[in-house]
């Protein structure tokens, strides 16, 4: 199956080699890409004490460049979504990194069970706030730090009309609602959408696949927990 990936360049690279393995045939195409501010990162760690929250491994890579400064704060409890993010921060040194289910929810209670006081949610923008709202609701001190933003990729229209309607992917995979909602706006700014017809659409998540036009709804599959492997295996 032909496969279009949407993420930035660093992560769709690893999610390709993740559909090759599966047998598919990726197609990249970045929509957005990072923009770190890792000094704003290392303010937040040292105006703090306890936990720390990550929910992207963009966070790791914001303070991937900034080791000297890191070294004091490898052994605070960290909290991350999914395995992979988890994975990500044990590789930057720290010791005690704790993975929850997939979900902002999810994120929030583990952290209610095993942390007191306050943690660090070293965050991005544009985010879900799924985390932050089960964690004000739940009782939970946070202070939010922002530590990258995604910035929106200029695409030009002929690479837009060369892969819908040349290279033709049978599958569209979605990991943001921000990703999903550039996508169909350059697809009505510079093509008809009836060129999308016969692909399906691949989203994390129920708040992605509302991104997708209402026409296209059927096509929609979302994946049953928000984490790649989940989003995968709909292929």
């Amino acid at each position: 199956m032909r496969v279009l990936v949407t993420r930035p360049q660093h992560s769709g690279e690893r999610t390709a080699e993740r559909l090759r393995e599966l047998g598919h045939e990726p197609i990249l195409l970045p929509l957005s890409q990072p923009v770190h501010d890792g000094d704003a990162a290392v303010r937040g760690l040292e105006t703090t004490e306890g936990g720390i929250v990550i929910t992207s491994a963009e966070t790791i890579r914001a303070l991937a460049t900034h080791s000297a400064e890191l070294a004091v704060h490898l052994t605070r409890p960290v909290f991350a979504v999914g395995d992979a993010t988890a994975e990500e921060a044990r590789t930057i040194g720290f010791t005690a990194v704790t993975a929850s289910g997939g979900s902002g929810n999810e994120l929030a209670e583990t952290i209610a069970e095993r942390a007191g006081g306050f943690v660090l949610y070293l965050a991005g923008r544009p985010r879900a706030e799924t985390f932050e709202k089960r964690a004000r609701e739940i009782g939970l001190r946070i202070t939010v730090v922002e530590c990258y933003r995604m910035k929106p990729t200029r695409i030009a229209p002929q690479t837009l009309q060369t892969i819908v309607a040349h290279q033709r992917p049978d599958a569209i995979l979605f990991f943001s609602r921000q990703t999903a909602e550039n996508f169909f706006r350059m697809i009505e700014a510079h093509m008809s959408p009836d060129g999308l017809a016969g692909m399906r659409f691949l989203c994390l998540s129920k708040s992605v696949a509302e991104a997708v036009p209402i026409p296209l709804q059927g096509a929609v599959s979302i994946a049953s927990m928000p984490d790649e492997r989940s989003l995968l295996s709909l292929l």
